[in-house]
């Protein structure tokens, strides 16, 4: 059964990880800013979907650890590199639609603001 308490705990530590504010997050993971404030805050539990959504974003974080705290994070790969920021940890997972074109550019800075480029 997923501890909750312990989850925010792992989900505050990949905000810090990544140097992300809540609202950096919400964006990156594609779920309403209000979801995660409610998370963190213990008013609501995370769901599967929510739990998707953070491993898509990241995939480098694993479901293991995110959900039990089962092995560590970041991977002993990953902790060989240069500190990571949210944008090269996510550049990588940058989706296409259909015709292959790009729909969204998210760029993070370390003071945890951020940039949304996008053609709409």
């Amino acid at each position: 059964m997923l501890d909750s308490a312990s989850f925010i705990k792992r989900t505050k530590a990949l905000l810090e990880y990544y140097n992300l504010s809540a609202a950096a997050f919400a964006d990156a993971i594609h779920v309403q800013r209000s979801s995660i404030s409610h998370l963190l805050s213990g008013r609501n539990k995370p769901s599967l979907e929510f739990v998707m959504k953070i491993h898509e974003a990241f995939p480098e974080v694993a479901l293991p650890w995110l959900l039990y705290g089962k092995g560590t994070f970041p991977t002993s790969s990953h902790e060989q590199n240069e500190p990571h920021t949210a944008a090269q940890t996510l550049a990588p997972s940058t989706q296409a639609n259909e015709e292959g074109l790009i729909d969204r550019i998210i760029i993070f800075y370390k003071d945890g603001t951020f940039k949304t480029y996008s053609e709409k």
